[in-house]
């Protein structure tokens, strides 16, 4: 097993707090034609935070819980430091914690 596994599970889950303390987490699901988007985070169907909460936590829980292997790279900082560029002061703590999933995906093994 990946040694990476344990922190980068603790680090969704942080992820996902820091989404609901924000007011960021939906209660409902978008539409299957949203969630069906081929666009890169799902930009034409979806916002940041619905791709976050309804993408990609999902998605790399799966991985975790199904033993797939990791991505060996990740940008999701990046990405949310240019949707969130007018509120960086507001959203920093989640930006915080994208930037330390991306160096616990990007790391060395």
């Amino acid at each position: 097993m990946d040694e990476r596994i344990p922190v980068l599970a603790e680090q969704l889950l942080l992820i996902e707090r820091e989404l609901r303390l924000l007011g960021f987490w939906a209660a409902t699901p978008p539409s299957a034609e949203a969630l069906a988007s081929e666009q890169p985070f799902c930009v034409d169907t979806l916002d940041f935070a619905e791709w976050l909460q309804w993408i990609f936590l999902p998605r790399m829980k799966g991985i975790i819980e199904s033993d797939q292997a990791l991505p060996s790279v990740s940008g999701i900082l990046s990405m949310a430091e240019v949707v969130y560029r007018e509120r960086l002061a507001e959203v920093g703590r989640l930006l915080a914690l994208l930037g330390e999933f991306d160096r616990l995906v990007s790391g060395a093994r």
